[in-house]
């Protein structure tokens, strides 16, 4: 039996749970009475299942969910937790819809027993909602076009937090939308926009999708390193990223380059 997860504190009132694939962050925002918001559960059956056991042991009842763009560990969810809504960017729901039964095969062999019909199972938020719509405290939306279509981070104001999705890993290189017309573009554009809001908000803590949590200074030095990681892309030149020493993601920017050379972005 997989015992409760541990959820850790990183603002008042927003806790984050570690999976082991990847170093997944899953965040979890307390709201009135009890009740919280839960944004990208992931991954495993299991792990979802002891995020679940955290919640019920401390008293919490989850009403609503975020998925913070359509990747498959992205739009996962507990069978515990019915009837909440599960919100998306409308780009992220349409984009969904294109590639659940594919998506489907990629979390049964990464994790599999997740119940199908549970799975992606999201909720388009209106075009222009600049908030997620629950009782608890202002949870701001900031669609972006990086990574794949249908991204947006999440920033809690009253908490000093952003939850970056896929974006802004000390783990992770910038990961690319390959298929997209711009894909360096659209990925500087988002950086510009998170870097704004963060100003903007007050933001002290950032909670990537993937990696460990961070402070304003690491916020600022993952921005840097992350630019840099671009301009080296663009000119031609080989990063200086230690992030490359992983297999994965230096396989990940080979295919960077090779869209590259194909022009376009």
């Amino acid at each position: 039996m997989t015992p409760p997860a541990r959820l850790t504190r990183v603002a008042p009132g927003v806790h984050i749970a570690t999976a082991e694939i990847w170093t997944t962050l899953s965040t979890v925002v307390d709201g009135p009475d009890g009740t919280c918001l839960v944004v990208d559960p992931a991954i495993t059956p299991a792990e979802v299942d002891a995020l679940a056991d955290a919640l019920d042991a401390t008293g919490r009842s989850v009403v609503a969910g975020f998925s913070t763009h359509p990747h498959w560990d992205h739009v996962l969810w507990s069978p515990r937790w019915p009837g909440a809504p599960r919100w998306a960017t409308r780009t992220a729901v349409d984009a969904l819809h294109r590639t659940r039964a594919s998506d489907l095969v990629k979390a049964d062999d990464a994790a599999p027993g997740h119940d199908p019909d549970l799975f992606g199972v999201l909720t388009a938020l209106d075009a222009d909602a600049p908030t997620v719509p629950w009782n608890g405290p202002p949870v701001r939306v900031l669609p972006h076009r990086a990574h794949c279509p249908g991204h947006a981070a999440l920033v809690l104001p009253d908490a000093g937090v952003l939850l970056a999705g896929d974006m802004l890993s000390d783990l992770e290189i910038p990961l690319l939308d390959v298929d997209a017309t711009d894909p360096v573009g659209d990925y500087v554009a988002a950086l510009d926009l998170l870097e704004e809001a963060a100003e903007a908000d007050g933001v002290r803590v950032l909670v990537p999708g993937h990696g460990h949590i961070g402070d304003r200074a690491e916020l600022a030095r993952r921005l840097a390193a992350d630019r840099a990681y671009l301009d080296a892309l663009v000119r031609g030149r080989e990063p200086d990223d230690a992030r490359l020493g992983t297999p994965w993601l230096a396989q990940e920017h080979e295919r960077h380059v090779e869209r590259l050379r194909r022009g376009g972005g």
